[in-house]
Parts: C-alpha cells; sequence; structure tokens
C-alpha cells in the first residue's frame, strides 16, 4: 500500500508543478493514494474552490489544509459537501466540513486521514491537537488500520510529541506549514511513520514561497507588505510511504524533491 503526500502546494506555481509532476511520480511509484496539502494553493494563502478543483484533476485524491483555511470564503460551500477537502479537525466542531474522511480505493482498501492544526506560535484557543486526534480516531479505527495524519503545525517540539503520541496508533504523522523540508524522516518504535516537516511544493528561489524582495522589506520595514507569491525554481516535496495493509504500520517513509 503506497501513499504519495505532496507538501503544501503554494500558489500557482505550485499547482502547476502538481500538474506536471504528478503523472511522472504516479508512473515511478505507482501510489495507491495521493494526498496534497493544499493550505496555500490559492495564491500564496488558502485555498479556493478553483484551486481545490485543479488539484483533484491533476491526481490529488485529498486535500488537507492549516491555519488559513477559511482566508476565501467560496471554501465554505465547497468544503460542506466535498469531503475529501479537510479543515483542522480541532477547529470548533460546528465549524463548516470535517477534520478527517475514510476514503475507499478502488481496491477496497479503505485509509483514514486527519488533519490537525498546532497551537504554540499558532492559534492557542484551538482545542488540544492530542486530545482531538484520539477522538478522531475513535471515528475512524473502527473502519480501517491504515490512518494518516496531517499536523499543520509551527513548533518542531510540538510536531514530535504528537509523533511520539500517536506512535502505534496511527500509520503517520506528517508535518506540513514551516516549508522547509526536514532531514528527520523515521519510522517509530510503534511503527508508525514520521516527518516534522514533508517541506513545499512551489517556488524555491523564495522566502518559503514568496518574493525574497517583498519579505525582506517587510523585516527591515515592519511595514504591511504586499507578498507576492515567486515563481521560479519550483520543486514538488512530499514523501512517499509503504504501508502494510493488515497492521497499518509504517514499511518505509522516504523524503521526495523534485526540480520541476
Amino acid at each position: 500500500m503506497k501513499v504519495l503526500f505532496l507538501s503544501d502546494v503554494f500558489g500557482r506555481p505550485g499547482r502547476q508543478a502538481v500538474q506536471s509532476a504528478l503523472p511522472l511520480l504516479a508512473s515511478e511509484y505507482a501510489p495507491d493514494l495521493v494526498i496534497a496539502n493544499g493550505e496555500n494553493a490559492a495564491g500564496g494563502k488558502g485555498i479556493t474552490a478553483k484551486a481545490a478543483a485543479e488539484l483533484f484533476s491533476s491526481g490529488v485524491q485529498i486535500i488537507t489544509s492549516g491555519n488559513h483555511i477559511w482566508k476565501h470564503r467560496d471554501v465554505i460551500p465547497f468544503i460542506q459537501r466535498e469531503s475529501r477537502l479537510l479543515r483542522p479537525a480541532n477547529y470548533p466542531r460546528d465549524d463548516p466540513g470535517s477534520g478527517h474522511v475514510v476514503f475507499a480505493l478502488p481496491s477496497g482498501v479503505k485509509v483514514g486521514v486527519l488533519n490537525l492544526e498546532g497551537r504554540i506560535f499558532m492559534n492557542s484557543c484551538l482545542d488540544d491537537p492530542f486530545r482531538t486526534s484520539l477522538r478522531a480516531l475513535e471515528q475512524i479505527s473502527p473502519h480501517t488500520r491504515l490512518i494518516l495524519v496531517d499536523f499543520h503545525a509551527e513548533a518542531t517540539s510540538e510536531k514530535r510529541a504528537l509523533g511520539w503520541f500517536l506512535d502505534g496508533k496511527v500509520s503517520a504523522v506528517l508535518g506540513t506549514h514551516t516549508h522547509v523540508q526536514t532531514a528527520d524522516e523515521q519510522i517509530l518504535p510503534g511503527g508508525t511513520g514520521y516527518i516534522t516537516d514533508a517541506g513545499m511544493t512551489g517556488p524555491h528561489e523564495s522566502v518559503i514561497g514568496i518574493e525574497s524582495s517583498s519579505a525582506i522589506d517587510h523585516f527591515l520595514s515592519q511595514m504591511p507588505i504586499q507578498f507576492k507569491v515567486a515563481k521560479h525554481q519550483c520543486r514538488v516535496e512530499g514523501v512517499l510511504l509503504d504501508l502494510d495493509p493488515q497492521s497499518g504500520q509504517c514499511r518505509s517513509i522516504e523524503r521526495i524533491s523534485r526540480p520541476v
């Protein structure tokens, strides 16, 4: 059971990178499931119904998100009818959409995907992602042992803590949000695949996707700046997971970082 996870698709360059690279990656790896974090897919901040539909048409089957999910209002009716677009599960329960999905593959195998957001250096008013994950697993586990978690968080400590907390309970905990791929992919003792941050799919001649000049101007002036999505040196980044369908454990986790 192979899962290809594409991390933090950034703006139009990121969407075009997915469209261009995914057929090649699919031919090389033959994944059973393709997941992408679309948190920054529309203009570098948030996701629109159009951007989500574009990723789905490119071959992505499930889209996770994060702290910018409500940036564009047209996503609200879209997420209410499209269960494959997730928002963090530790948002208020009455918010539109869902924080997890159990997705049935053509083979009949079911995979659970859970989206969570961190609180350190982010939104401290959110529900505890640790306890939220356990409540979500009570709903997912009766259907499948294959469970993937996208933890959209800033702090390395919070991400690693959740990885250890869920070790043996889920197939993988994949960190997103910081847009810089970490070199700590591993399989934890209980069989859970883990990486602190799976990287960014988009323009890497940039400051985490933004044109360097506008980011520098902001740091020098501390004034509001109109950030512009960068365009050059696009890469597709993420991980390839090999999972055991019977036990739900991760057999291997491989970092992917390819120029487009």
